[in-house]
């Protein structure tokens, strides 16, 4: 059994197949659970009514760095995100949040206080922060240090391509390591130095769906189901059965997800 920690199920690229068909090749594949993530505050009601209409599907309620500066600030304070989180059992997490210096869509100081307010809300509520990070290293470092408070901040650096020190800088603070396709790309030789030291219980897998679709699906439209493909990279690297990533990833993500209940 697998999990996709991360996917967008609301973004329109599903509305050909319709989510009853991902949702049946998923489980088809041996994924049994997903996440699908929130990237607007706004459209967490949609995402939440797709967590609802199937049992096995989970959400989270967040902003992602692209959009921190779309709005007001009162959607995207620490006290409107925690009174998402709190509203439904089925929203188990917080985010994505983050830093994004790749693309700067918005203005670095508010991509700062948006990260600060989600990091602020993941301790209050206890829930894990999904964690966006391009070419900004170093802020999200100290941000996750400034913001650890005492051990109460927990999370995921999802899609993981940042450097090294960044995944030893989150594991020192008790942060798990989620890895899509990119592990599996010709290119990704850095990434999968960092997974081999990264340890066993301290890993998680994703889709990142729509994007990034694995080997031997590169280039088409990703979807839960290949989740697979990006286990059984995981599995060469770490010269370890492909049942035992499994195994791994999905105990990892319990628990760490702990809203969700196993199976």
């Amino acid at each position: 059994m697998l999990i996709d920690s991360h996917c967008h199920l609301d973004f329109p690229d599903f509305e050909e197949d319709g989510l009853e068909e991902i949702v049946a090749r998923a489980g088809a594949a041996g994924v049994a659970q997903m996440v699908t993530i929130c990237t607007r505050i706004e459209k967490y009601p949609q995402i939440r009514a797709i967590a609802e209409n199937f049992d096995n599907i989970f959400c989270t309620v967040g902003t992602h760095p692209h959009n921190a500066g779309e709005a007001a600030e009162e959607p995207y304070g620490t006290a409107e995100i925690v009174k998402l989180a709190e509203s439904h059992d089925k929203t188990v997490g917080i985010g994505e949040a983050g830093l994004d210096y790749y693309y700067d869509h918005a203005p670095r100081d508010r991509q700062k206080q948006v990260f600060r307010n989600h990091l602020r809300a993941a301790a209050e509520t206890g829930l894990p922060v999904i964690v966006h990070t391009r070419d900004a290293d170093t802020d999200t470092a100290a941000m996750l240090k400034e913001e650890h408070d005492g051990g109460r901040l927990t999370g995921v650096m999802h899609c993981f391509s940042s450097g090294a020190d960044l995944a030893r800088a989150a594991l020192d603070l008790g942060f798990y390591i989620s890895l899509s396709g990119i592990v599996t790309f010709k290119n990704a030789e850095d990434l999968r130095d960092i997974v081999r030291f990264v340890p066993l219980d301290r890993i998680l897998v994703e889709t990142d769906a729509p994007y990034l679709a694995p080997v031997p699906k590169r280039g088409k439209r990703n979807e839960p189901a290949f989740v697979v493909h990006t286990a059984q990279k995981i599995a060469e690297i770490k010269d370890v059965p492909a049942e035992d990533i499994a195994a791994v990833t999905t105990e990892n993500f319990y628990r760490l997800f702990k809203k969700v209940q196993k199976l």
